[in-house]
C-alpha cells in the first residue's frame, strides 16, 4: 500500500479543494474538459496520483496521493499557476474577466486523509447528487411570500 522513493516508504494522501476566481461558475462550461486534462498532465509530470477528483461549477476537489518530497503549498502554487498559465494560452478572450491572468482565487483548502480515504473519496465522488438534492428539498420547502 505505500508507496516508496529511494530510502523512503510513504503514504501521503490529501484531500483538497479550491476555487476560480471570485468563485466564477466558469468551469462546466468549455473549461471543465481542458482544465481536468491539464490537472492530469501536471499531475503525472510531479508523481503525483490522482486517487479521486470532481469538478464542481465553482470548485475542484482532489483526492491526491503527493511524494514527500514535495511540500503541499509548493505543489499547489505549480498546480494553480500552470494551469492558469495553461487556461489563458488556450483561451486568450479570458484574461479580460480575470485581471493578470489571476485565474484561481488565493488560498485553498487542504485535508490530510488518513484511513478514512474511501469515506472522502465516496464523498468527493457523490457531493453534486448531495448538493442536487438539497437544492430540491429547499425548492419544495420555500414558501413564495407574494402567493399567500
Amino acid at each position: 500500500m505505500a508507496n516508496s522513493l529511494a530510502h523512503t516508504k510513504w503514504v501521503c494522501k490529501y484531500h483538497i479543494v479550491f476555487a476560480p476566481k471570485y468563485r466564477r461558475k466558469i468551469i462546466y462550461n468549455q473549461l471543465r474538459a481542458d482544465i481536468q486534462k491539464d490537472i492530469r498532465d501536471l499531475c503525472k509530470w510531479k508523481g503525483v496520483e490522482i486517487i479521486e477528483g470532481h469538478m464542481m461549477p465553482d470548485h475542484v476537489h482532489l483526492l491526491l496521493s503527493i511524494p514527500p518530497k514535495y511540500n503541499i503549498s509548493s505543489f499547489m502554487g505549480y498546480l494553480k499557476g500552470k494551469t492558469a498559465t495553461m487556461i489563458f494560452e488556450k483561451h486568450g478572450n479570458l484574461k479580460y474577466k480575470f485581471g493578470n491572468k489571476h485565474f484561481w482565487s488565493t488560498g485553498y483548502y487542504v485535508s490530510t486523509v488518513g484511513l478514512n480515504e474511501a469515506t472522502i473519496a465516496k464523498y468527493i465522488r457523490e457531493q453534486e447528487k448531495q448538493d442536487q438534492i438539497e437544492d430540491k428539498l429547499t425548492m419544495k420547502e420555500y414558501k413564495d411570500p407574494f402567493k399567500g
